[in-house]
């Protein structure tokens, strides 16, 4: 009997996973069903490995492969996690074909042993020339689809291979600190004590250098110190500079448009006392969230499960000073935490994304009082996005004025557009890629 904790457990497990993410589900939720599993660690590693890189892999077997088109799905994602195996792990190659075999029979596709047998002993023997031949095609050595190393490539053409490497990367662990909770010098302390390593992000870091500290070796969230204390929270320095760039003053109303999971929300209210927050989302799932970090953190907001677009769901009529409009997008500057984003987005989304980021800066900019301020914010790092959706606010909303934002706030690296400011995922401060830009209401319309 095969051990439960063996190797072809392992595959076949992150097998069904990386099925599923072909299938259209995102990698969140194909691998929260291995939450519970002794073999969780090793499942994600590889389902999340495989996927990052997929486009590397999938041309690397479609030249051992008569039939790719007839493979069944599971039995795709298995030899694709066992060619990840024998690229990016240090096991014997031996070991993970064997381990494959007998992952098929566990995946009830038994008669596709040979296969797969067949198919890894010929990428073991013959691996230098494979990928030689897949990686002559820049797009595919960077293990990014097409359409998305050509969109990065026109926006970014200085920064292009930088942020390549930075986005097939692991991703740090960030928190922010709740300097009244804790300070930096204190935890990185608490985080010695416990045999962490932690260190403080330098100047280079900008406006988040006060609040940031980075964990590595990453840890389960439930493994940070204080973390149950509300001491500190898991932010990206870059997604920290939200709550000082929207520079909320005490008392003000300040409407959180897109506000899950929460983090931003919850960095206003930690930053500034005594506002008066709103946080909306449309998914009340999402907003369950949201709930939970404040009380976790002993915040207050009035939480509302909405259509940021339809403010009569919402709105008592009272104009915002502050808006944070933390837009739905590609997810292209978080690819290397989301490495799934590379095989579920479409080349078609991104204009898809910039009508609904315009429509809900439309409407949040309508309940933004004169004189009041509007935060645009996306994880993405495609122009059409940000400094195009942006700029089609301005133009569409007479009485929207651009508002410079602080160069120092930024980290070093950070790239001035004509509206606003990218982050790359890339530079001195390896912060996710993040676009701000902000807009102020006039007082007339001249």
């Amino acid at each position: 009997m095969t051990p439960p904790h063996s190797t072809s457990h392992v595959l076949a497990d992150a097998a069904r996973a990386v099925g599923a993410v072909l299938g259209g589900q995102s990698a969140d939720v194909a691998l929260a069903a291995y939450d519970e599993s002794p073999r969780r660690a090793a499942v994600r590693a590889i389902a999340l490995g495989t996927v990052r890189w997929y486009w590397r892999l999938k041309p690397a077997l479609e030249g051992l492969l008569k039939r790719p088109a007839a493979i069944e799905r599971e039995v795709l994602a298995l030899l694709l996690c066992a060619a990840h195996q024998i690229e990016y792990s240090r096991n014997a190659p031996q070991l993970t074909v064997n381990g494959a075999v007998d992952a098929v029979r566990l995946l009830r596709e038994g008669a596709a042993a040979g296969l797969v047998n067949a198919v890894l002993r010929r990428l073991v023997t013959e691996r230098e020339r494979i990928f030689a031949r897949v990686d002559a095609d820049p797009a595919r050595r960077s293990a990014h689809p097409r359409w998305l190393f050509e969109a990065l490539q026109a926006a970014w053409p200085q920064q292009v291979a930088a942020v390549l490497e930075a986005n097939n990367a692991h991703p740090p662990l960030t928190v922010r600190l709740n300097p009244e909770r804790c300070s930096a010098e204190h935890y990185l302390e608490v985080l010695a004590a416990a045999g962490l390593a932690g260190r403080r992000l330098d100047a280079a870091g900008g406006a988040a250098a006060a609040t940031a500290v980075r964990i590595d070796p990453p840890v389960p969230v439930a493994d940070l110190p204080g973390f149950a204390d509300g001491w500190v929270s898991v932010q990206d320095a870059g997604a920290q500079l939200a709550a000082p760039l929207l520079a909320a003053a005490p008392g003000m109303r300040v409407l959180d448009a897109c506000a899950a999971p929460g983090s931003k929300t919850a960095h206003l209210l930690e930053r500034t006392a005594q506002l008066e927050v709103t946080a909306v989302d449309i998914d009340p799932a999402r907003l369950g969230r949201i709930a939970e970090t404040l009380q976790r953190l002993r915040l207050e907001a009035r939480l509302v499960a909405a259509d940021v677009r339809d403010p009569h769901a919402f709105w008592d009529g009272r104009a915002f000073e502050r808006i944070l409009v933390d837009a739905p997008c590609s997810g292209t500057g978080v690819i290397r935490r989301h490495p799934d984003i590379k095989l579920l987005r479409r080349p078609e989304d991104i204009a898809a994304f910039a009508v609904t980021q315009l429509e809900i800066l439309r409407a949040a900019f309508a309940l933004l009082a004169p004189g009041g301020r509007l935060l645009y914010s996306t994880c993405s790092v495609l122009p059409a996005e940000n400094e195009a959706v942006i700029g089609r606010l301005r133009a569409a909303e007479p009485s929207a004025q651009f508002v410079p934002l602080p160069p120092e706030a930024f980290p070093a690296g950070a790239v001035a557009g004509v509206h606003g400011v990218q982050l790359l995922c890339a530079g001195a401060a390896q912060t996710d890629g993040f676009y701000y830009a902000c807009v102020e209401k006039t007082t007339s319309e001249t």
